[in-house]
């Protein structure tokens, strides 16, 4: 394991503690609408309104992010998005309603940019073959700060007020973007662009098709995210409506935050050197299997498989399908590479809850059998995909090159 990790740059821990310092006081997306509903006297649907809003802005963030790291350098996105976000974080509660309407998307629009720029980062400081270890110690950092947060928040809103929550998670960003510009050099920006495109250099949809096995996880991601998040949404109320009680489910979801803590980085050494289609198929047939075993009853022991499956599910394909893309990103488009994954992967936070919650609606006996199908048909894509000819930059960038300068 510490052999294993040598290779990960001093720069890339640094930025991981850092973002375990966000995660830790990301309040807003736990405790925004009993803050609306509540302090703020909201109606749900207003409320709803203005978090919709903000989920809009960071699903544009994330798909947009990258191309203002290729343009403007990576370095100085991650700092201005963590500004701007963390400056109208701590301003929203002294802020009119009306205003909301407008700051919140803002807020959500840059920490949205500030994640492929991150994952770019990450991608440039560690060196090929060992970036599947350095996305683990991110989400490593991550997640340990998301399981402190909300017993962190529940404190201060007790003690002090909600508001200070939105204060606390602005001041956080804030704090990050101090810590990007102090620990990231001031000159990695300007070799990113040194290696920017000429203008016969292809652009991004071009490079996409020429790696039809991006496209293919790209979309798996997208299918396998949105399935995966019915954990937050469908599945609590599928377990109440069998008589599983919320201490049930609350045990249930910090199990699997633990196990992820404590077994992504192992797991993830361990296959290092496994063919990461083979890995990320595989995680993701898993989700499918976990989900399929609802379909026999809403039991505690069906609920607790599901729960075991999904996690090991979310080990094997988070971080190695972020290096793959990133393994398979011509420097210049990196961060839209990145940005096109942060997309995908976010539309599953949009998506999720009101796609399932509307067919457990409509046909309840259909959810899990659908998601369980749909995350298969997904997994099994991303395996195949495994067999396609192998992608070889040089060749294929220089006949899009050619056909450019034919055209």
């Amino acid at each position: 394991m510490k052999q294993a990790m040598k290779d990960i740059p001093r720069v890339v821990w640094l930025l991981a503690a850092g973002m375990f310092v966000v995660a830790a006081v990301s309040f807003t997306f736990v405790y925004l609408f009993v803050y609306l509903t509540g302090p703020r006297g909201l109606s749900t649907s207003e409320a709803g309104l203005i978090a919709g809003l903000g989920g809009v802005g960071m699903v544009v963030g994330n798909f947009t992010g990258g191309w203002f790291g290729d343009r403007f350098g990576h370095r100085r996105t991650l700092i201005v998005g963590f500004t701007v976000a963390g400056v109208g974080l701590a301003l929203l509660p002294v802020l009119p309603i009306m205003a909301l309407l407008l700051l919140f998307p803002v807020c959500q629009f840059g920490t949205g940019i500030t994640r492929a720029s991150n994952s770019a980062l990450i991608a440039f400081s560690v060196p090929e073959g060992s970036r599947r270890q350095g996305f683990a110690l991110l989400r490593f950092f991550a997640n340990a700060g998301v399981t402190i947060g909300p017993p962190l928040g529940a404190l201060i809103a007790s003690q002090f007020s909600y508001g200070w929550l939105f204060v606390a998670d602005g001041a956080g960003m804030l704090f990050f973007a101090g810590w990007a510009a102090l620990i990231l050099p001031a000159n990695g920006d300007h070799r990113h662009k040194a290696e920017a495109a000429t203008p016969d250099t292809p652009g991004l949809w071009s490079a996409v098709r020429s790696r039809p096995a991006v496209l293919v996880v790209l979309v798996a991601v997208l299918i396998a995210d949105t399935v995966y998040r019915q954990q937050y949404s469908t599945l609590p109320v599928f377990l109440s409506d069998h008589g599983i009680g919320t201490g049930v489910y609350g045990a249930l979801i910090a199990i699997n935050g633990g196990l992820v803590i404590c077994l992504e980085l192992p797991v993830t050494v361990a296959l290092r050197q496994r063919a990461p289609l083979l890995v990320i198929g595989g995680g993701i047939v898993l989700l499918g299997a976990g989900y399929a075993a609802l379909i026999i009853g809403g039991h505690i022991a069906t609920a607790i498989v599901m729960m075991a499956l999904l996690t090991l599910g979310d080990i094997l394909y988070k971080s190695p399908s972020t290096a793959y893309v990133a393994d398979n990103a011509p420097d210049h488009l990196q961060g839209r590479f990145q940005s096109l994954y942060a997309g995908a992967s976010i539309s599953g936070v949009v998506l999720a809850a009101p796609l399932g919650g509307a067919l457990y609606q409509a046909a309840p006996g259909l959810l899990w059998p659908l998601c369980a199908g749909l995350v298969a048909v997904a997994g099994a894509a991303v395996l195949a995909a495994h067999r396609l000819p192998a992608f070889r930059p040089a060749v294929a960038e220089q006949e899009a090159v050619t056909a450019v300068s034919q055209g």
